[in-house]
């Protein structure tokens, strides 16, 4: 009787249990964050033998100053972006340096030097037209260190970044662990903080730290993000992919000046096409074009299909190491929005060459506000534009006009590009296509036939001429004074 009793306890007991830690283990689990957010960061350095990080595809300018710091009792390692781009076998554009000498030091160390920033103070080592950026160590900045040193604003956005710390501290304030990896010439080892090497193997763009707070101490972070992703053909991390399309509005604080930078290291990358989709799938290509985002929420086809074309162009002129100018792919990017004005302007009676160029001057400024857009670039812009009724219209005397004109070519590119997007432009671009190929009497022939076809005037529009008056004293007396 008393084993009965005590097996039924027993059992009771271990039903208990049981439901006990069922209950704890669905909670716990209901309380876990739905991504593993952070990694303690540890410290692993790489011996040369394990990484493919070569010293000969290390620029020799970066070397000398990495040398020239160490030999003074600095620390000092080519970091970032060069590090990562030669463990994916790519070629380094730039190659940046961090030390644990202040700014002043190393000011006083290169005479070939300038100091810059206020926000970011860096040192900028000038070796004729290269330049190698030099950065001290950052540290984090939940501790108060003054208005001088580190600044906020009322979203989170750092305003000032003078903080200085350890190499630790510096990785552990980068944004992408791919991008906080630290090579060292003294032994030639890497080294890696936050799992950067294993991202890589991965192909995955983590952010460090807590992303939402990291967007909101810097929303250009967010194009960053797309901007590596479309380069590295890596992917977000979960964590770092999921805050990004509820807080693109932060980029509206950012200066407009700073989001050209960032739009031309966005679109001319050689990359473009690949960006210009992932900045629309994560809602970031509206706050940079808002009213081109107009048009193509309302399913303006052809505005689509000229950004992708244009895009496409860039790419491949990238590819080629043929130059680009900011200015076509402007034009591009905000000739919907100034056609769809142009054209209501249009509708109230306006005549077609001061509507395009109201229109114009409007969506430009209106732009200014998001992404500045400096003047040189802005005034080709214009031209492109202005141009593109005149190589449309085609008339005879104006031909030889246009074909010497010093815009001629971009504003021909872009009408090609145009007729290629799917407008309806009669053909022109094919026209002028064809007249470039030709020598002066074939050019005169083109002509001549246009002259006698195409552009002949409408029989409604003939200019009436005005009948001679009667010869008068006053008639007489007005030509002799240069009135008529």
């Amino acid at each position: 009787m008393i084993s009965y009793i005590i097996a039924i306890a027993v059992l009771v007991l271990g039903g208990t249990l049981i439901f006990w830690l069922m209950r704890n283990r669905k909670q716990a689990k209901h309380l876990q964050p739905p991504f593993n957010i952070t990694r303690e960061p540890r410290k692993t350095i790489i011996p040369r033998d394990k990484h493919p990080v070569s010293r000969r595809h290390i620029n020799d300018n970066a070397l000398k100053v990495i040398n020239r710091l160490n030999s003074q009792g600095y620390e000092a390692y080519l970091v970032g972006g060069c590090i990562r781009d030669l463990y994916l076998d790519l070629h380094p554009k730039d190659f940046d340096i961090a030390t644990n000498a202040s700014p002043e030091d190393v000011r006083r160390l290169f005479r070939n030097s300038r100091l810059i920033g206020r926000r970011f103070k860096l040192v900028h080592v000038l070796f004729g037209r290269e330049m190698i950026e030099v950065a001290t160590f950052r540290a984090n900045h939940e501790q108060h260190h003054g208005q001088e040193k580190s600044r906020h604003s009322e979203s989170g956005r750092i305003l000032r970044d003078n903080v200085y710390g350890t190499m630790e501290d510096d990785a552990l304030r980068r944004d992408f662990t791919v991008n906080a990896l630290y090579y060292d010439g003294r032994d030639f080892s890497v080294v890696d903080f936050c799992h950067g090497v294993d991202d890589i193997r991965t192909g995955t763009l983590r952010l460090i730290g807590d992303p939402v707070t990291r967007y909101h101490e810097d929303p250009v972070r967010m194009l960053r993000a797309i901007r590596f992703v479309a380069k590295l053909n890596f992917s977000l991390a979960p964590e770092t992919e999921q805050p990004i399309r509820e807080l693109g509005h932060l980029l509206r604080d950012i200066p407009a000046a700073r989001l050209f930078d960032e739009v031309l290291k966005l679109l001319q990358s050689g990359e473009g096409v690949r960006t210009f989709e992932l900045l629309r799938e994560y809602q970031l290509f509206g706050p940079l074009f808002p009213a081109t985002e107009h048009c193509l929420q309302e399913q303006d086809r052809h505005a689509g299909n000229l950004i992708i074309e244009a895009l496409n162009s860039t790419d491949q002129r990238v590819r080629q190491n043929r130059p680009v100018t900011p200015a076509f792919l402007f034009a591009a990017l905000l000739w919907p929005p100034m056609r769809r004005m142009a054209r209501e302007l249009m509708d109230q009676g306006i005549p077609p060459v001061p509507a395009f160029q109201q229109a114009s001057m409007t969506v430009i400024t209106n732009q200014c506000n998001h992404t500045a857009i400096p003047r040189r670039f802005s005034m080709m812009v214009r031209d492109i534009w202005d141009l593109q009724i005149r190589l449309e219209r085609r008339q005879p005397k104006l031909i030889e006009t246009l074909l010497a004109h010093p815009k001629f070519r971009a504003a021909y590119d872009f009408l090609v590009l145009r007729e290629q997007s799917g407008e309806n432009l009669s053909a022109a671009g094919q026209w002028w296509t064809e007249i470039q190929e030709l020598d002066e009497h074939g050019r005169y022939a083109m002509i001549r036939s246009l002259s006698s076809h195409g552009s002949q005037k409408k029989p409604g529009n003939k200019r009436r001429r005005r009948r001679r008056k009667p010869y008068s004293d006053n008639a007489s007396s007005n030509s002799q004074s240069g009135e008529s």
